[in-house]
């Protein structure tokens, strides 16, 4: 977005609003992850679009809680089977393999540690790798899910989200203002802004979203914030 100011000579000039990235975009760099056998469990929001992002010669086999092993990407418009969706209630496709089961089983299968890899959206994560994504208060909620079974079984969790909220506010925090959904469980964080390994010193910004500034990503990081001695920009592969 382009707007025109005017500095205190009257003078025109362009600002350019900076960049960053978006929702496919965010599920594409976590998809990068993903590692050959992997099991994962994609959270409802962003985290379902990493199906559709899985990197060529990398085979995981997706969970979902509502009782399905092989989800395969998002179904074509008009090739929807409302029939088959996930725990999100979304339509989705399965693969060839594919398995159906009860909940019982699949709640089995997480709280056993068999998920190798959870992806989940939140409201607020802390420096010290606590989430929040499961309820704000005085707002109705059918319910919390399988989050909380997730955060305290796997052995790796990804958060994918907007950097702040809708006002503003930084969503990387000190400490969680929200009710926690898990306690010093999350590995990393990506955002429209960048990806961030949460350490024993806080965040760390290892990757800064094309058009996107260390300053503004400070600026806009109310946890603590250190920067990686690689940084670098982040890339997608075509």
């Amino acid at each position: 977005m382009l707007l025109p100011m005017l500095n205190s000579q009257n003078t025109l000039y362009i600002y350019i609003h900076i960049m960053s990235l978006d929702k496919n975009q965010i599920a594409q760099r976590i998809a990068q992850e993903l590692q050959d056998g992997f099991y994962v469990n994609l959270g409802i929001g962003i985290p379902t679009l990493v199906a559709n992002y899985i990197p060529q010669g990398v085979e995981v086999v997706l969970q979902s809680e509502n009782g399905l092993l092989g989800m395969g990407p998002f179904p074509e418009a008009g090739k929807e089977d409302a029939d088959l969706i996930n725990a999100g209630k979304q339509t989705i496709t399965t693969l060839p393999g594919s398995a159906f089961f009860d909940s019982a089983m699949s709640f089995g299968m997480i709280r056993s540690g068999k998920v190798d890899l959870t992806v989940l959206g939140a409201m607020e994560v802390a420096q010290n790798g606590d989430i929040a994504n499961w309820k704000i208060p005085g707002k109705m909620v059918k319910g919390m899910g399988g989050a909380m079974d997730l955060v305290a079984s796997a052995k790796n969790i990804i958060v994918a989200m907007q950097h702040t909220d809708r006002k503003g506010n930084s969503k990387l925090l000190e400490k969680c203002s929200l009710p926690i959904t898990g306690l010093n469980c999350v590995k990393k964080v990506v955002t429209n802004l960048g990806v961030f390994n949460i350490t024993d010193n806080g965040f760390e910004c290892l990757e800064y979203a094309p058009g996107v500034s260390i300053e503004e990503i400070k600026e806009k990081t109310a946890g603590t914030l250190s920067i990686a001695d690689n940084v670098q920009e982040m890339t997608f592969s075509a």
